[in-house]
């Protein structure tokens, strides 16, 4: 045996580290590991499961309204200037399946955004309120043209877009701040449509057409205040839809037809707004609430 073999124990000590005499003995702890791995376990923020999922659905919806509104706000944006239109218009120069025509439509709405941004208040700080401020669905051809307006006079604009099978992306020129993504649609127009002051449409399709017929049928239902709405090039929305057919069938009022009006290029859309009566509030004028009409 070897010297330190031959020492004595020390107190205490048991041979193969057993507990003392009298000592019980600590048996290891369960394995908990499959219930802390469990997604119950995970705090709801934490879930993105549960998040997704089809019970949160109107959480989703609120946070997509709450998310929105506090940026705007923290920005002071009281009243919007809404411009649609489609998405396949495109620059003189780069090639578009809306050729001459929408290239046309582009630089009229490119005008339109500086014009109403000088005009209309958005480059002022009216008691920390902007007014009139271009909003368009922030992607492409006459949303991108009227984004590129405002920021052509240095002025904010907003962009509300929504994510779509082939992923829409934000145009390069909606201020970064107020650019935002929406998964519903009807959050989207609320959101459109709650701070308007007026709307403008430019020629477009299916998507143009249902945010231009949201606005008239808020208006015509009373379910919202009305708003100078302008359809730009005539000639195209005549074309397009047979309003008087629309009148002669008995499915609208004649008067109904007075709920919007035809200019042709962006001089011209602003003059209509302001003979319609577009609110413009200038430093010193009584300011509204802070937020829009519920």
């Amino acid at each position: 045996m070897s010297e330190k073999d031959s020492r004595p124990p020390r107190p205490g000590h048991r041979p193969g580290g057993a507990p003392p005499k009298g000592v019980p003995s600590q048996p290891l702890a369960p394995d908990n590991a499959a219930q802390k791995a469990s997604a119950t376990y995970r705090l709801p923020l934490q879930d993105p499961d549960f998040l997704l999922g089809d019970s949160t659905r109107g959480v989703r919806f609120l946070l997509e309204y709450q998310k929105a509104e506090e940026h705007l706000r923290a920005w002071g944006i009281r009243t919007t200037i809404v411009v649609f239109g489609s998405a396949r218009a495109r620059p003189a120069g780069i090639p578009s399946p809306l050729g001459e025509a929408g290239a046309r439509w582009y630089e009229e709405a490119r005008r339109f955004g500086a014009i109403a941004s000088q005009r209309g208040g958005a480059l002022e700080n009216n008691g920390g309120r902007r007014d009139n401020v271009i909003a368009t669905g922030g992607g492409p051809g006459i949303m991108e043209a009227a984004n590129r307006g405002a920021a052509d006079v240095g002025a904010p604009s907003i962009g509300f877009n929504i994510t779509l099978p082939h992923e829409q992306e934000p145009n390069a020129f909606s201020t970064p701040d107020l650019t935002f993504g929406f998964h519903y649609f009807a959050m989207r127009k609320m959101h459109l449509a709650m701070r308007a002051n007026a709307l403008v449409v430019f020629p477009g399709g299916f998507g143009t057409f249902d945010e231009m017929f949201e606005v008239l049928t808020l208006t015509q239902t009373g379910k919202a205040p009305p708003v100078p709405v302008v359809l730009a090039d005539e000639a195209y929305w005549r074309s397009v839809i047979n309003f008087e057919a629309l009148v002669r069938h008995g499915m609208v009022r004649r008067e109904d037809l007075g709920l919007f009006s035809f200019a042709d290029d962006a001089e011209t859309i602003w003059e209509c707004l302001v003979r319609k009566g577009i609110k413009i509030l200038r430093n010193g004028d009584a300011a509204r609430d802070d937020g829009p009409a519920a």
